[in-house]
């Protein structure tokens, strides 16, 4: 079998089965109410400092208005706080609450554990192949969104 063929099977069916798990993942616990596009929001804001809404809306390669909408419902759900920046009022800083750090600190544990799984029967060597593949396809994926 042509292994560009088998590699594209292989990406696709993992790309979603990854979506399909961190969801489920979500429903079954006790952050019934948050989305994988919560989720990505919060991670985007981090544990550190609060950060701007430009750079967040950056990160994920959206605009500052599809942002504002995924904040809005995550201040309601009491995961992320918003306040203006003192410098410059026309800034709106965004950092997790204590329950969005929670949230944070969850859904990295399914990332560590993804990871951890996949990694558990590699050699060294194997690690560092799949590392440079899957960098090659980042930045590929990098690319294409920059070059929207």
């Amino acid at each position: 079998m042509d292994i560009n063929v088998v590699l594209n099977e292989i990406l696709v069916k993992l790309f979603r089965n990854i979506t399909v798990i961190e969801e489920r993942s979500l429903k079954r616990g006790e952050y019934k109410n948050v989305t994988i596009n919560d989720m990505h929001v919060i991670e985007a804001i981090g544990l550190e400092e609060s950060k701007n809404m430009t750079s967040v809306a950056k990160a994920l390669a959206v605009t500052t208005g599809t942002l504002t909408i995924s904040v809005n419902s995550l201040v309601k759900k009491g995961l992320v706080e918003r306040v203006r920046s003192e410098e410059d009022r026309r800034v709106v800083l965004v950092s997790l609450s204590e329950s969005g750090k929670q949230a944070y600190k969850y859904h990295q544990k399914f990332h560590k554990e993804m990871v951890d799984t996949a990694l558990r029967n590699l050699s060294d060597k194997e690690k560092e192949i799949l590392a440079k593949a899957l960098s090659g396809l980042s930045d590929y994926f990098r690319q294409c969104l920059e070059n929207e």
